[in-house]
């Protein structure tokens, strides 16, 4: 809302503890209320200096990875190696896939390339988990991965190991019932608003309808009032609302002091619900402008309190520590293009 509101009666007025917590969560509202705005405004901004600096190293190390993953696939296949080093080159070409699976970089041909060999290790690994007795010979569906099947029997041993596979789900499990509980306050949140919104709205409306008033001048006041709660309903502004029916409750009579602890109470579960929607708004800007895990890490230290101008320095850091995986990389590529440079990094626990 572009209007200002005073929420008190007198600068000096004595409010008992309840009003003046009360009043520490409005004043906690309003800068929300600032913070989501500046959050709004800078968004497109961060997005467009990501595009700019950390989109195109991170496609540049797509690239380059997806090069190790052919090497890596094609010597697999037309080379002989130790099972040791069966088991290295295993694990990296299974951890490549995995990584470029949801990869923007890649052509459609590349893509499904990645997809089939990552669904191979997938089907070879549920395989060997019910293998019980004695190991079987695995074919999978796309000839071109019959002709290692031997080479790599002994390379999923890690990958098929069950309290491996039960940690994995138990993570997943634990994350999933966070996402949900977050998403039952959120539920809760908006529920409470929306209740709030119209039951508000309704009270004020009946208290300052101008038709009920005799006084030209308090008429004229009542009106502009009203007005101004139509359009708080029609943006869906609770806490303007709720703003205004505090300072209409204040104001009723000289003889009424304060709120009644009814009143706070029934206000502080309604602000609380505002702040909470304004929380996830905002969380859902900044999640939105996180792309690398380092990001997400330094969003989750600072407890909620990143700054704007953190989120350009992330992704500054980020695009020349990208920079510099790119340039490590290349480099690797060079000896996987070779058998020999291969079995050297085979050999050094570099690959």
């Amino acid at each position: 809302m572009s209007f200002d509101l005073k929420t008190t009666v007198q600068p000096d007025a004595e409010f008992s503890p309840q009003q003046k917590k009360l009043n520490l969560l409005i004043e906690k509202i309003e800068q929300q209320k600032i913070d989501l705005a500046a959050w709004e405004k800078a968004q497109n901004d961060i997005q467009q200096h990501a595009r700019k600096t950390l989109v195109p190293v991170y496609n540049e190390l797509h690239i380059v990875l997806f090069q190790q993953l052919e090497q890596l696939w094609k010597h697999l296949h037309s080379s002989c190696f130790s099972k040791a080093e069966v088991v290295q080159l295993d694990e990296k070409i299974q951890h490549l896939a995995a990584y470029l699976k949801d990869s923007k970089a890649l052509s459609e041909q590349e893509a499904n390339t990645i997809e089939e060999i990552d669904t191979f290790y997938q089907q070879y690994a549920e395989h060997t988990q019910t293998k019980k007795a004695k190991k079987k010979p695995f074919v999978g569906s796309n000839p071109v991965f019959e002709t290692s099947t031997q080479d790599i029997d002994n390379g999923f041993d890690e990958f098929a190991d069950t309290d491996h596979w039960d940690s994995e789900q138990y993570s997943q499990a634990r994350e999933q019932a966070k996402l949900k509980k977050q998403q039952e306050k959120r539920e809760q949140a908006e529920k409470m608003a929306e209740q709030s919104l119209k039951m508000v709205y309704l009270k004020i409306a009946a208290v300052i309808h101008p038709d009920r008033e005799q006084d030209e001048s308090k008429k004229l006041e009542k009106t502009e009032m009203l007005q101004h709660a139509n359009a708080a309903y029609e943006q869906q502004d609770l806490f303007y609302l709720l703003k205004l029916q505090i300072q209409i409750e204040q104001n009723r009579g000289a003889t009424q002091k304060g709120l009644s602890l009814e009143q706070i109470k029934f206000y502080k579960l309604a602000f609380d619900a505002q702040s909470q929607q304004l929380d996830s708004q905002i969380d859902d800007i900044i999640n939105s402008l996180v792309w690398s895990e380092n990001a997400k890490i330094a969003v989750q230290k600072s407890k909620g309190k990143v700054q704007i101008p953190d989120l350009y320095k992330q992704i500054d850091t980020d695009t020349v520590a990208i920079k510099q995986q790119v340039k490590w990389e290349k480099e690797r590529l060079k000896y996987m293009s070779r058998v020999k440079g291969l079995e050297m990094l085979l050999e050094n626990g570099a690959l």
